[in-house]
Formats: structure tokens, sequence, C-alpha cells
């Protein structure tokens, strides 16, 4: 099979073979590159991983600009110091992505995320990009024995490939690229104007090694441990979540023996930091299969050492255009959800996770009054518990509290203008994500002309106040033109202006902003 490989993780492995070191590709990229190759599907791998038998020290000297943060022998590099070094134009690597931007029309500092059904009108142009991960390289190794089902108690340096693949999870990460040292030395010894962003190894130039026979079960669609699974899993119970995201992930089945040594030790997940599971977590929310993931979490009693609070929606019925329970509608909505953000899929998940608090039947309909802002609290303490950063919290809290929002051609411009203040401009594009998985789950249409008749209205508002800073007057106005004393006397009285703004836009001057502070303020004493 031909592999396309960027030259990038080519020239670090070029770099230790000329330093008279061993080095292969492993892990995750391998099993992508090979995924791509046999099923025919092009999936762009930016996540290299290299292994080798120099030290971290040895590594080091020969990239003076790396890292080495852990005890683990992993040494990480930039993919920018690495085009450094080769003299690599960024704008011209494989790992650079185009940046888009909405247009400066919308005159509106905060507004750098816009639904994709509000820019029809708006020219894209340039937004930051997230960069792509490090380039890791670790030394061959050998794990000790695992006490605390997370970590080896101890990591000696191994002497080869074999044994460093042997202490790895799955069949299907535990094969290595050997790119053959000829070929790396032809590439960069000749002197050429410009390097390629890419190489196609055909197989006389490279070597798969797959001691545990991963090709196989990648072509068979099979999740199975290195060796035995129980003593696997038990070494360190983070592999019982990555087993299922995996799964997920590449719509793959898990193994009989590993299923059954994953359903026997779930309990040792309890060992396993909330960091840990929620980066595993959040990666099976992303999957195209995630609503198959949690069904398996389920199965397995995973579930309740990660999110318990769903378990109780299951068989809480519900009315109106519903035909299912909270459980299955939850998940059908997650599955619908067309964010890639895993904080949107998350609130997606939790979006009626208060019901079975608020359930009650009234004169035979069955109501759930406040589930948005009983269930918005439910969702923050989730995200808190899975060490959510306290941004990404408020924002799982706001996508929950006015999920429910409504729409009547009656409402007011000012309506308008308030629920998109309190959802937040950068927040629009989540809770309209989070709708069409919520409509798309209980069996609606994807669109409705409310729905678009709203959106072209927040469109129309974009240029309007939408938050303080939007004021024409600031805090220092108030202090140099009105005498005031620094104090949060200052922040209520701008508060209140933004309120008296947003019902009525044409009040945002100057002048009449600093007359109507003078009259709040005369008004107090």
């Amino acid at each position: 099979m031909t592999l396309t490989i960027p030259i990038e993780p080519l020239f670090i492995l070029d770099s230790l073979h000329k330093a008279g070191f061993e080095a292969y590709l492993v892990g995750g990229a391998v099993r992508d590159l090979v995924s791509s190759n046999i099923f025919n599907f092009s999936h762009k791998v930016t996540d290299y991983d290299i292994t080798s038998n120099a030290t971290p020290e040895e590594i080091m000297q020969l990239f003076p600009e790396a890292f080495y943060e852990n005890k683990f022998g992993t040494v990480s590099i930039t993919v920018k110091e690495i085009q450094t070094q080769l003299a690599f134009p960024a704008d011209q690597s494989y790992f650079f992505t185009p940046r888009s931007n909405h247009s400066e029309q919308l005159n509106l500092s905060d507004s750098t995320k816009i639904h994709d059904s509000l820019l029809s009108t708006f020219q894209k142009q340039e937004t930051t990009k997230q960069s792509p991960p490090p380039f890791e390289i670790t030394t061959f190794r050998s794990d000790g024995s695992y006490l605390d089902h997370r970590r080896p108690k101890s990591v000696t340096w191994g002497k080869d490939l074999e044994s460093d693949l042997n202490r790895r999870d799955f069949t299907i990460n535990a094969m290595a690229i050997s790119v053959n040292s000829s070929e790396l030395k032809k590439l960069f010894d000749t002197d050429v104007e410009y390097l390629p962003q890419t190489i196609e190894l055909k197989t006389t130039q490279y070597q798969l090694i797959d001691p545990h026979h991963g090709l196989h079960d990648l072509e068979e669609g099979i999740i199975r441990t290195v060796g035995n699974p129980t003593a696997r899993f038990e070494e360190d119970a983070l592999r019982i979540l990555r087993a299922i995201r995996l799964s997920a992930q590449l719509n793959m089945k898990i193994e009989a023996e590993t299923f059954q040594a994953l359903n026997t030790n779930v309990d040792l997940v309890r060992h396993v930091s909330q960091e840990r599971i929620r980066d595993e977590f959040l990666k099976m929310l992303i999957t195209d299969y995630a609503k198959h993931a949690i069904e398996m979490m389920d199965e397995t009693g995973l579930l309740q050492y990660v999110i318990p609070e769903l378990l109780a929606t299951k068989g809480v019925q519900q009315g109106g255009h519903h035909t299912t329970d909270v459980w299955t509608h939850s998940l059908d909505a997650l599955a619908e959800c067309p964010s890639h953000d895993p904080v949107v899929k998350l609130a997606t998940l939790l979006h009626d996770i208060a019901k079975p608090q608020t359930y009650q039947v009234q004169k035979d309909t069955i109501t759930f009054y406040n589930h948005e802002i009983i269930g918005a609290r439910i969702a923050k303490q989730i995200a808190h518990r899975l060490k959510l950063s306290r941004s990404d919290q408020d924002r799982i809290f706001t996508l929950v509290r006015f999920h429910m929002f409504h729409y009547q051609p009656h409402q007011t411009d000012a309506a308008i203008r308030r629920f998109m203040r309190n959802v937040g401009i950068n927040n629009l594009n989540d809770i309209l994500d989070l709708r069409e998985g919520d409509r798309l789950g209980s069996g609606a249409r994807k669109t409705s002309w409310r729905l678009e008749e709203m959106k072209e209205r927040m469109l129309a508002q974009l240029n309007q106040p939408l938050a303080v800073t939007d004021l024409k007057i600031n805090g220092h106005d108030l202090i140099d033109k009105l005498g005031m004393k620094p104090g949060p006397e200052i922040g209520r009285l701008l508060n209140q202006l933004f309120d008296e703004v947003l019902e009525n836009p044409q009040l945002n001057t100057t002048d009449k902003l600093l007359t109507r502070a003078q009259e709040l303020t005369a008004k107090k004493h």
C-alpha cells in the first residue's frame, strides 16, 4: 500500500537516523494512515508520534528547541520548530489550514463566531485556527508493574522496538512504520529548491512492523487488546474508555474477549482522574457514532461512573411532538447535533437532564416546567465534575438554560436583542446547533419558517449594541465628565444604561447617555 506522509515527521526520522539511532512512526498515526489506505477514505492525519532508542537527553541534543516535561521518555517538538529547521514556509505545509473569518461589517469585536445559516450575506475572511499538536518522540520503554490502575510504578528504557510495541493498549495501535534510511537520505540530501508538502511512500520504501496483527484487526473492524485484556485494563483503567472511544471513532466492534474483560473490570474506572475521563469522553462525543458510544457506556455500566445523571432519564415519557422517552431523545439529539465542538455536543446530550425532576401530569398533559433552569445548574455541576474550564462550564450552563427559546413574528426587535444578549454573540452558533439536534432528535424537520425568520431578524440586529462594551461611553467617561468615583456603582450604572439602550438603540450616543446617567444618579441622591 502507498502511504502519504508529511515532510516534517520524515525530517525527524532522518535526523535520528543520521545521528545513528533507530526511529519509527508509531501509534494512532500509523493506524490512521493504514486505515485510510485500506478503506480508501480521505483523513488528514496530523498527530504524529515517533519512537526511538535515543534517550530524551540525546533527542534534546538533536532538537534543542524541544521540551521534555515528564518521566515517561517523551520529548515534544512543535510543527513550527521543525518547519524552521527545514526553512519550510508554514503556509506551504501539509499542516497549514487556510483561515477564514467573518466580514468586519459586523462591527462587533466579539462577533467572530456566527452560525453558518447567518453567514449567507457575509464575505468570509481570516480567523485563527487551532495549531496542530506537537510531534512526540518517545524513547523505547518497558513499563514496570501498575499498582494504581493508572500509571506504571517504574519506566525503564527498552532495548528494541518489539518491547515498546508489547506495552501498547490495542493491536491496531501497536504497529510501527520504518522508513528506509536511503529514501530519507535521498529526500533531504538532494539539493532541491522546494521540498514537497508530503511524500508518497511505496511498499518498497518502508516496512510495516506488526507483531500483534493489528493490520488484520483493522481489516476485520475489531478492537482487541495486546495480550491478555484483563491485564491490560488492570494496568490502566482508562483503556476501558479508550476501547469504547476507538469503537465509536473508527466504527469498529470490540472483540468478544476484550469486551467481556471490559465489563468485568469497569469499576476500575474509579481509580482514573476526572481529567483523563473527561478527555476520552469528549473525544467520544465528536465521533460520528457518539450515540453508540453512550449506549455502550450504559451497557457496560461505565456511564454510572461518568454521567450517572443520564440514567434517570430512562423511561421518562414526554408529550407533545415527542415520540420517545427523554433518554432516547437525548441520545438522538446528540447524534443529530451538527457541531464539531465537544462542549456543544455535551450540552446537547444534557439539555433535558432535569426532566426527571420536573416531570408532572396536569390535566392529562405531561409538563416539565423550568427544566431548562434546573437543568442548566445540573449540567454545570457535571461540567465542573469533569474538570472542564470555567468558561466551558459557563457555556454549557448558557446553552442548556436558553435552549427552550421560542419565536413569534410579533416579538419586538428589543426582544430579539435580549435573547442575543442572554445567549451571547459567541454562543449563537452553538445554541442553533443544539436546537437543530433537539429538533431532529424529536423527529421534526431540520428547519421551520419561524426559525428561519428569527435568524433573519438576528442578522438584522448584529450591528446594534449587544453588550455593555458597545455603549458610546465607558467608566472613564463617567469619572471624567460626571465626577463619579471609581467603584462598583459605575458598573451598575453602565448596566442600567445598557438595559435602556437594548430597548432603544437610538439612545446610544455620548450626549444622550451622559444626560441619562446624570438623571439616574440625581434620582439616587
